[in-house]
């Protein structure tokens, strides 16, 4: 069978690599730097954690790249952030006033959980409210501290913020705000609108905000909003728990109480910090690598697993524990087809976590004496996964890793941005059905 290599389900793939590509070969241009050189795995790497909204850096962004460079970085989160197909669609739209059926499912796969949708006045929607909060979040930003936050800075920073790159210009991210409140609420407002993902934003105003008679939510995002608050307050209290047993004595309760719950929040997806992570302690950083793993909801900014497969995996456990033959969410049962999907994707994500890491313990450990190695592998365990989720937080590995190394994290942001479930759904449809089924058998587990 002749298999299509152009479908619905590739073009963003092909879409994004197209975009990162280009990117890379700006950002290697003089005109982009600052009277520095970079090499070409320099910039592609760049290039991807910035199409891929990660934020790991191996040169800074503030001093390295010459303000023209700050502007194609800032203009490939933006085109990351809001995805590929979602521009192209758009345009053809404002052009045409019409879809075709092959850019529809392209941008119901990658922003919606369902596809079938009116996609101009969706995109419509879409455009202006991401304008609309992004200008607001880069106002308020220049309004509290215009010096640093400059006209450029506080766009720069608000894009980032929302698209959940984590891309900063200062060398210390947000270390220097930690114990402003206002500049960490307007980052949290804008890294979780980013985070929910866009139909579960429109929904919010449209059923809640805009109509006179409050409609309920939908199931989705019902589950989308419940399990983003139970992570964020989960991993606020984790965080303040693992820091404050650790330096109690150093601990100012009101700070560290915000700079926990910053942290419960770009870590599943933004990359901004407002402490240095290579000071917290390993209790932290396993927190810290459980929410990357997990990430942001289905159609937004953000990578990881999504909280909606998260939430699905726990309510099969739950089933299971209880003896109940369906995985319940909520009010309803999940379907079959769902379910298999959320389960391949934990395994795939594990598989794919673990053949890195080993990778990169093998690239950038074979030198260390193995006393040392313990700590090492947290740190490039917090790598990997930080590059997966796209979250773009490190321990300061990155700019050390070798070129094997780096490989393999763009591999890892490349995959974590467009998804993981999507590269599955593109396998698929390579695939074709078996026209039989295999005889059944039971098998002693445990």
């Amino acid at each position: 069978m002749k298999k299509n290599f152009i479908s619905p389900f590739s073009l963003p793939v092909y879409f994004f690599a197209l975009t990162i590509l280009i990117g890379a070969i700006i950002l290697h241009h003089p005109i982009s730097l600052k009277g520095n050189s970079i090499s070409w795995l320099d910039a592609l790497f760049t290039a991807t954690s910035a199409t891929c909204v990660t934020g790991l850096i191996v040169v800074d962004t503030g001093s390295f790249f010459s303000p023209f460079g700050q502007g194609v970085i800032l203009t490939l989160i933006q085109l990351g952030g809001l995805g590929i197909m979602t521009y192209t669609s758009l345009v053809f739209y404002l052009w045409r006033k019409k879809i075709s059926i092959t850019d529809r499912i392209a941008v119901g796969q990658s922003l919606l959980h369902d596809p079938s949708f009116h996609l101009g006045k969706f995109l419509t929607q879409m455009i202006q409210f991401v304008f609309f909060i992004e200008l607001g979040g880069a106002l308020l930003l220049y309004l509290l501290d215009p010096i640093k936050f400059s006209p450029f800075s506080a766009i720069f920073h608000s894009i980032s913020a929302f698209c959940n790159a984590g891309f900063s210009l200062f060398s210390s991210s947000l270390i220097e705000w930690q114990s402003s409140f206002l500049v960490n609420l307007i980052f949290i407002i804008l890294i979780v609108s980013g985070g929910l993902g866009f139909a579960v934003i429109l929904e919010i105003y449209e059923r809640k905000i805009h109509v006179r008679t409050k409609q309920k939510l939908s199931w989705h995002s019902k589950i989308v909003l419940e399990t983003t608050l139970a992570l964020i307050v989960g991993g606020t209290i984790l965080i303040f728990i693992a820091e404050f047993f650790a330096h109690p004595e150093y601990i100012d309760l009101k700070k560290s109480i915000l700079t926990s719950f910053f942290q419960s929040i770009t870590c599943r997806t933004a990359g901004f910090n407002t402490v240095e992570i290579d000071k917290m302690t390993n209790l932290s950083l396993l927190i810290m690598i459980f929410l990357m793993f997990i990430g942001g909801s289905p159609g937004s900014c953000a990578g990881g697993i999504k909280t909606t497969t998260f939430r699905t995996f726990v309510s099969f456990g739950w089933s299971n524990l209880i003896g109940r033959k369906q995985c319940v969410i909520g009010k309803y049962a999940l379907d079959d087809k769902s379910l298999n999907k959320a389960l391949t994707l934990i395994i795939f994500a594990m598989s794919l976590i673990f053949l890195a890491t080993a990778i990169l313990l093998a690239t950038e450990g074979g030198d260390i004496p193995h006393h040392l190695t313990k700590g090492l592998f947290l740190e490039i365990l917090f790598e990997v996964v930080s590059a997966f989720g796209t979250v773009g937080l490190s321990v300061g590995l990155t700019s050390k890793l070798s070129v094997i190394g780096k490989m393999v994290i763009i591999v890892l942001m490349f995959i974590g941005r467009l998804g993981p479930i999507l590269f599955l759904t593109l396998l698929q449809s390579w695939q074709s059905q078996e026209r039989f089924k295999w005889p059944e058998n039971t098998l002693l587990i445990g």
